[in-house]
């Protein structure tokens, strides 16, 4: 009985070839669309992220428990170098780089401001951060306990300083000691980031541990990677973590929650948009599925005087629904899987990418994401609603009488 519904159904819909096939090609174009913005929405956000943490966070990082909430100085990671070492071989990854953080007062000839102070390893920082490759005067640093710094470009204008001047820094050690020195300033580099250009400077590492008295620790061991890699990377730097009670591996959505929150937003207003072009879809669906059921009364009156029910020509108007939805859906993903696995090997840029790509130091093209969570979700959106959209035809054919649907033409 189900083979001859679904039969009598596909022969329905085709009564109107042109009319079945403008139906279906809508449902194919919204799919198509919404698998394409869907998917390069969400490969935007893998940019976003990646473009974002490469700048200085890292995908993960270890630290101190509770110096993420309040970072006090004494919060310190012990025998730091050994224990980034080890995460290096657990985790089979070149990118973990150790880090020391404080705050100063740095002054030049003329202004004196607060910053933030980071001791960074240079052999490593490269691997974890893209702030090395964005000096644009000067050089980065050179050796783990060289006197030099690096500095924002805001900053080094709020100083009125260039490469070759000397910095004063005045802080406060890790033992409450007086931290001072005086240090040459190298390179200054630009991020795009603000608030980064106008509160940091960073100084080889040793260098900081000196000034700061550190001793061999560090306020975080930075890990890199791929993302698609996180699993596994955190695994192995939790096993090197594993008698180390007093330390926590730290993702970053805790590092980072703004942006995790940022991106929410983003995607959740996206979503009316698409919401708009799913409806439009719909009130299409309705439209066909209304006209074939008018179209049908005679023919409809003639089968309820025979004794065929309501219900029965109720499944049948929906088996109808379901056969153009799914014909619609299943073209649509072939096509936008298509279309977007294009996009992702030969990638797609915007106007002013690539400038903006070697101004920062991140990639210009952006790949759109191919996974069931950008094929799915919008065909399976676009084929409820034209489900739904079948529902009024039903119950206007469920008020149809025998007598009242023969007199029909």
């Amino acid at each position: 009985m189900t083979n001859t519904t679904t039969l009598l159904a596909w022969r329905n819909i085709w009564r109107h070839p042109r009319r079945t096939l403008l139906t279906i090609a809508a449902m194919v174009f919204a799919d198509v669309l919404l698998i394409f913005m869907l998917g390069l929405q969400l490969g935007q956000y893998r940019m976003m992220i990646d473009n974002s943490l490469a700048i200085f966070t890292g995908q993960m990082q270890v630290q101190a428990d509770g110096y993420n909430d309040e970072p006090y100085m004494y919060r310190t990671i012990p025998a730091a170098d050994a224990l980034a070492e080890d995460i290096r071989a657990r985790t089979q990854l070149e990118a973990v780089a150790t880090r020391g953080y404080g705050f100063a007062l740095v002054s030049s000839e003329t202004r004196t401001l607060g910053a933030q102070i980071s001791g960074v390893d240079p052999q490593f920082e490269p691997r974890v951060s893209t702030l090395p490759g964005l000096i644009k005067q000067g050089r980065y640093l050179d050796g783990k306990a060289d006197n030099e710094i690096v500095i924002g470009s805001t900053l080094a204008r709020n100083l009125r300083i260039e490469p070759g001047d000397e910095l004063t820094i005045l802080g406060s050690g890790r033992d409450g000691s007086m931290a001072a020195t005086v240090t040459p300033v190298v390179g200054i580099y630009e991020s795009g980031n603000r608030d980064m250009d106008r509160m940091m400077l960073s100084m080889p590492l040793d260098t900081f541990r000196d000034v700061f008295s550190m001793g061999d620790t560090a306020h975080s061991i930075v890990i890199g990677g791929e993302r698609e890699r996180a699993d596994r990377i955190a695994t192995g730097a939790q096993a090197a973590l594993a008698d180390k009670d007093s330390l926590v591996l730290l993702d970053w959505e805790t590092l980072m929650p703004g942006l995790k929150q940022a991106i929410q937003a983003d995607f959740t207003s996206a979503w009316f948009m698409y919401a708009v072009l799913i409806i439009l879809v719909a009130f299409g669906m309705l439209n066909t599925m209304l006209m074939s059921v008018l179209e049908r009364t005679h023919e409809f009156g003639i089968l309820l005087a025979l004794g065929v029910g309501h219900g029965k020509l109720g499944r049948m108007i929906v088996t109808e629904s379901a056969v153009l939805a799914t014909t619609g859906m299943l073209i649509g993903i072939l096509i936008g899987a298509v279309v977007v696995g294009y996009y992702l090997v030969n990638g797609f840029t915007y106007p002013g990418m690539e400038a903006m790509g070697e101004r920062f130091n991140i990639p210009s093209v952006l790949r759109p994401e191919v996974s069931l969570r950008s094929l799915l979700p919008g065909p399976l959106a676009v084929f409820l609603a034209t489900m739904l959209a079948s529902l009024y035809p039903i119950l206007h054919m469920r008020k149809l009488r025998p007598t009242e649907a023969l007199q029909a033409v």
